[in-house]
């Protein structure tokens, strides 16, 4: 049945989509949090002297085994997915629906960059979704292709910058640097500028300089590739429709969780390894470790999520999780809300004070008032605040968001 190009109500909702979602923004609060409370900005030797030091390593090598690159990797295909149901009602709506979305969610990244948080991964997301429809009436075969060639580039990038000693990210380096000295922010400072803002002025004036290390770090990351090889790899999972047909998968699910597993734990742990103590592997092996591990273990983490989901789908956990699944975007952009008010000088001033293990605590804390938030918020409302907005600005008429309307 086709639905005109109506937003998804919620009887044709995929719980499964908005279960991984809820995961994934989990997995992405305790990603980005030590950002956040400015634990990432300190130097050695202030960690080092943390009563909260030994942990902290515990921790932190828990992070990059488990957490680092796996939950940005489940929301990319998510997104990719999402993009594929966008995609499949250009045909009823045209190509200004898709492309009116991408830009609204473009602007709303950039607002989020510029006023909240310079980590902003939605700008990427969106300047790499307008390339989607490109990709159409490629074949499935050619898709899983070219998602493979896309996640194993950087690779190659890696070992060519080492060859040539050529500094890709140079430019936005150099940006940054002048931003900061127009403002003041110093190696010295940089770790407590945050912390010691006064005014959202002195918030502003480092994610301008902020904005310019992100396109160093997806530079020097290689975002650009990955994340549009995760892209058609999620627009091969929602073309296929997989995710509405997990028990005919049942097979290709059980493969992955137990090949996932047990090829990239292992590999995943010498990642870690590598990571905490500053990659003496280099950076063409480091490159190699990251798509060897990270990858192959997201997914097995959601084959191992799907499975569970087909055999607990009546679990309250089920109904916990997709809560803010449901509401990915605004809780996306509130957890920067949070992170600025209990790190931030303008806020609570606790950044660049705590440990590892209390920052990550505090994460699970925020996520779980998303969690509660969200459930009370989806008995009253269809969508989420933004998500409802988002929506208005697509379809570009009024839609009702109470329930009861």
């Amino acid at each position: 049945m086709k639905n005109n190009g109506a937003p998804v109500t919620a009887k044709q909702r995929f719980v499964i989509l908005d279960f991984l979602r809820g995961i994934a923004l989990l997995g992405i609060v305790l990603a980005n949090f030590p950002e956040f409370a400015l634990y990432t900005f300190q130097k050695d030797q202030v960690v080092e002297s943390m009563p909260t030091a030994d942990i902290d390593y515990v921790v932190k090598f828990f992070q990059y085994t488990f957490i680092d690159g796996k939950f940005y990797t489940l929301f990319s295909l998510l997104f990719g997915i999402g993009f594929s149901i966008i995609i499949s009602k250009m045909a009823e709506k045209g190509n200004k629906f898709f492309y009116r979305r991408m830009i609204f969610l473009f602007l709303t990244g950039l607002f989020h960059l510029l006023f909240l948080w310079a980590g902003d991964i939605l700008v990427l997301y969106a300047l790499l979704g307008l390339l989607l429809p490109l990709f159409r009436k490629v074949s499935n075969k050619n898709l899983l292709i070219y998602s493979g060639i896309l996640l194993l580039f950087p690779i190659v990038i890696d070992t060519l910058i080492v060859l040539s000693g050529y500094h890709l990210a140079a430019p936005a380096i150099n940006t940054s640097i002048y931003f900061q000295q127009r403002v003041g922010i110093t190696d010295d400072n940089f770790g407590i500028w945050l912390l010691e803002a006064e005014t959202y002025l002195d918030v502003l004036k480092f994610n301008l300089q902020g904005s310019f290390i992100r396109i160093q770090e997806f530079i020097e990351g290689n975002r650009i590739f990955k994340v549009l090889g995760l892209f058609l790899f999620g627009l091969y999972i929602g073309r296929n429709r997989i995710y509405a047909d997990l028990e005919g998968n049942l097979s290709l699910l059980k493969n992955i969780r137990f090949y996932g597993f047990l090829i990239a734990f292992p590999l995943s742990v010498l990642y870690a390894w590598n990571a905490v103590h500053g990659r003496p592997f280099g950076m063409i092996l480091s490159a190699v470790l990251y798509a060897v591990s990270v990858f192959p273990l997201s997914l097995a983490y959601i084959s191992a999520l799907c499975l569970w989901y087909l055999k607990n789908k009546e679990h309250f956990l089920l109904t916990v999780l997709a809560a803010p699944g449901r509401m990915a975007l605004t809780n996306y952009i509130g957890q920067s809300v949070f992170g600025m008010f209990i790190f931030y000088g303008i806020g609570l001033r606790l950044g660049a004070t705590l440990g590892l293990i209390y920052v990550e605590i505090i994460a699970i804390g925020v996520f779980f008032i998303q969690i509660v938030y969200s459930y009370i918020w989806l008995r009253y409302f269809r969508y989420g605040p933004l998500e409802w907005v988002w929506r208005m600005l697509t379809y570009g008429k009024w839609l009702k968001i109470l329930k009861q309307d």
